[in-house]
């Protein structure tokens, strides 16, 4: 029995000191991707509209989206000339989305009520944070009424759980994140969910697998609303490398593999995880933005935040708050977009990855891999759904620093449970004498 409950605080003591230490590391990595907004609240560049043109909206819910799940599909969309495009909520203030990335909607759903009379001819539905719970019953009364209305529905990653949760997925086709796609099945069984597919066209609703799907999705309704040759070209604009005009291409269903312990190593033992500045530029391309803010992000192995003076406006015209004016405590400042712009004082080293061809994530990931660690790049890939095996990712082959950590704390506390054993058996022993 004595020996029993001695290993038992022998493997305690092992657990003890990385779970410790860990737990707060755990937490403020997912502190760098919590939704908040601070200060005041800009307007939104007035918004035009054009009766002859389909109107699509993407919306965004009060404790935000996934980056690119929102800004990749408006981007693709304003990009063809053939939609009104909006980005709506249900309030005027700045919305956040994933990476540190603040979002001034261009209207509230009463507004676009009020441009249009009805409904949308298209509603895109990003991943949100607090799916599931009350907090997102204002975009789920909201979605209601605009399927009610007519609107084509597109669900964008676990989007389709929002939709879920309103009801217009039941009796459905539809997929999500390979992640959460169990879960899914669970909470909303009246659904059809499919796998190893990038989307699914089930009629009145859309649905893309993870994040970087909804590219795939996206250029299928574009295809589907305006036509083929529009949807071609959006994808060559935007340098899509996956388009295929032929339908949604089936993958390889993915799974959670022994490699991508990397994320949980990264998460509770990255205790130098660098901050990495993003500076927000006039004109910078939607998805440019999301490559930078989603990759970091998703890694969970860097912290990124907003730099700039004041709002700005995006190629097609988004409105976009930063977080601090200033470098000040970053490692490093990143610009997104094709233009150089001249950097915020006092930053060093500064980097522009999207002055080469190329899908705007390449250099991104490949920065990641560079600056990380491979095995750090592709679980960020993999979460992203987006295929590397043509991109040259280089760099450290794994976080050994990160990995040693736990060890070298498991090995103290057993070290120190050692000791305090052997100094209760002494105790013992002087006690018989």
């Amino acid at each position: 029995m004595r020996a029993l409950l001695r290993v038992i605080v022998l493997v305690l003591a092992a657990v003890a000191l990385p779970a410790a230490l860990g737990a707060p590391a755990v937490i403020g990595a997912l502190a760098l991707n919590e939704p908040r907004t601070d200060g005041a609240s800009p307007s939104p560049a007035p918004v035009e509209y054009d009766p002859t043109r389909p109107t699509a909206v993407v919306v965004v819910g009060d404790k935000g989206a996934v980056v690119s799940d929102t800004l990749a599909p408006y981007e693709i969309l304003a990009a063809t000339g053939g939609f009104n495009v909006y980005t709506v909520a249900s309030g005027e203030h700045p919305v956040p989305l994933t990476g540190g990335l603040d979002l001034v909607p261009d209207l509230t759903f009463a507004g676009l009520d009020d441009l249009l009379g009805g409904s949308a001819d298209l509603v895109v539905v990003p991943a949100m944070p607090d799916v599931g719970r009350p907090t997102t019953k204002p975009v789920i009364d909201w979605l209601e009424a605009q399927a009610d209305g007519g609107a084509l529905i597109l669900s964008v990653c676990n989007g389709s759980a929002v939709v879920a949760s309103a009801g217009l997925l039941d009796g459905h086709r539809a997929t999500a994140h390979w992640l959460r796609l169990d879960e899914w099945d669970d909470t909303y069984p009246a659904v059809d969910w499919v796998r190893g597919t990038r989307y699914v066209d089930d009629g009145d609703v859309i649905s893309t697998a993870g994040i970087l799907s909804g590219i795939d999705g996206t250029l299928h309704v574009v295809d589907r609303l305006i036509g083929a040759d529009a949807a071609a070209e959006a994808a060559r604009e935007i340098e899509w490398p996956h388009y295929d005009p032929d339908g949604a291409a089936p993958m390889k269903q993915a799974r959670l593999a022994p490699s991508d312990a990397v994320v949980a190593l990264n998460t509770a033992f990255g205790w130098d995880r660098p901050r990495i500045g993003v500076q927000l530029t006039d004109g910078v391309g939607e998805i440019e933005l999301a490559s930078v803010f989603d990759t970091y992000g998703q890694s969970l192995a860097v912290g990124t935040v907003a730099v700039g003076v004041g709002p700005v406006q995006s190629r097609h015209g988004l409105t976009f708050v930063p977080r601090t004016e200033t470098g000040a405590g970053l490692d490093r400042l990143i610009i997104p977009g094709t233009t150089e712009h001249e950097a915020v004082p006092g930053m060093d080293p500064v980097q522009y990855p999207h002055h080469r061809a190329g899908f705007a994530f390449d250099a991104v990931l490949q920065d990641l891999a560079r600056t990380t660690d491979v095995a750090t790049a592709q679980w960020t890939a993999k979460v992203l759904e987006y295929p590397v095996d043509d991109l040259t990712l280089e760099g450290p082959a794994w976080p050994w620093a990160e990995t040693f950590r736990p060890l070298a704390l498991a090995l103290l506390g057993v070290l120190i449970a050692l000791g305090v054993l052997a100094l209760v058996r002494a105790r013992r022993r002087g006690r018989r004498i």
